[in-house]
């Protein structure tokens, strides 16, 4: 055990497989371990061993007890690590797996994930939660719609405009619902206020964190970032110093152009859409409500913003503005100045620049 220097794990529900190697990169040791003998199999080895893993559901929490007892948890994404698997070898399996997380761990550029605290994974859930209950209030209110038009029912696209009649049609003896259906009909109808009590529950836990947390309130200031999209950013970035630029935030969060150049012809696509989706979503949709107001506002960003869409159009805009969103956002809390809507960036070595 004093030889290993590297450790590769595959997390599973019940069965954990390593795979360690020395400094030299030679095997020492792949086997499954129970998962409740992983910790003491950990305690053995030397200070400092770097142990990795792919990113998973508990990823985060195997990481912090590992940082606990003084070894390197490190955390990678999935994609990351599948160009080393060796699939002409042995195919996927666990111990490929181990073995493919343990090879990624030694590249020297290779980029990590930063271990989440309990805080900000606690904050995460009530995200988790918010957008379940947003999916399955749509799904409710689908199908109420939908059992509606079965007697002939229909009403217009806004939710508020069919939470209204509701009642009323429900108690209406005149139309040709029957007695069955008027009762499974309040019962979907409950479902729906149980949903909404749902979310504003998540809204009350959010505006807290707005209240509390300083980086939210900060992030709050931006076009197009609302509390909700201030309090993810916070919950899912933490540490904004592991990218060393705006540039590289803005690419981990998917935002950047697709790239298919060769011999000097620089070919650019549709974006990546790698990174976290709900955070890529969630910037995506409040510079979209920001794009379609810019012309009401004459900050520089909003005129660019206005400019944009009326040249390439309003879907081009509003990627662009959550990727400058993502590069503002970075500057802020890495640069410790505050947000401001007319501050003009100039590179440096131009003349005016400041030294």
């Amino acid at each position: 055990m004093s030889e290993i220097t590297r450790v590769g794990v595959d997390l599973a529900k019940r069965v954990i497989q390593v795979h360690a190697v020395d400094a030299a990169g030679q095997r020492v040791t792949a086997r499954a371990l129970a998962r409740d003998k992983f910790l003491a199999w950990c305690a053995q080895l030397p200070p400092g061993c770097t142990i990795a893993m792919e990113a998973s559901s508990s990823a985060h929490h195997w990481a912090r007890r590992l940082v606990a007892m003084g070894l390197g948890g490190r955390i990678m994404a999935a994609q990351l690590v599948a160009p080393y698997r060796m699939q002409g070898k042995g195919g996927k399996n666990d111990a490929n797996d181990a073995a493919a997380i343990c090879e990624a761990a030694s590249r020297p550029q290779m980029h990590f994930i930063p271990v989440k605290t309990i805080d900000q994974q606690s904050m995460l859930c009530v995200h988790r939660l918010r957008e379940g209950f947003k999916a399955e209030r749509t799904a409710c209110v689908n199908r109420i719609r939908g059992l509606l038009a079965e007697f002939g029912l229909v009403f217009a696209q806004k939710p508020a405009v069919l939470r209204e009649a509701l009642p009323e049609v429900i108690e209406d003896a005149s139309n040709e619902m029957g007695g069955l259906a008027r009762l499974a009909l309040q019962r979907a109808q409950q479902q729906w206020q149980e949903l909404d009590a749902h979310m504003v529950w998540c809204d009350e836990r959010i505006a807290a964190h707005l209240k509390t947390n300083e980086q939210v309130r900060q992030a709050e200031q931006l076009m197009g970032v609302g509390p909700v999209t201030a309090s993810a950013v916070i919950a899912t970035v933490g540490d904004f110093r592991q990218f060393k630029d705006g540039a590289q935030f803005g690419a981990w969060l998917g935002l950047t152009p697709r790239q298919n150049s060769s011999g000097g012809k620089n070919n650019l696509g549709s974006i990546t859409k790698r990174g976290d989706t709900y955070l890529r979503t969630l910037l995506i949709q409040g510079a979209k409500s920001a794009v379609m107001t810019a012309h009401r506002r004459d900050d520089p960003i909003s005129k660019w913003a206005h400019q944009l869409r009326e040249k390439s159009g309003w879907q081009k805009a509003v990627v662009a503005l959550a990727n400058k969103n993502a590069r503002i956002l970075w500057a802020v809390f890495v640069r410790g100045r505050p947000f401001d809507a007319r501050h003009v960036s100039i590179k440096p070595g131009i003349a005016g620049a400041p030294a």
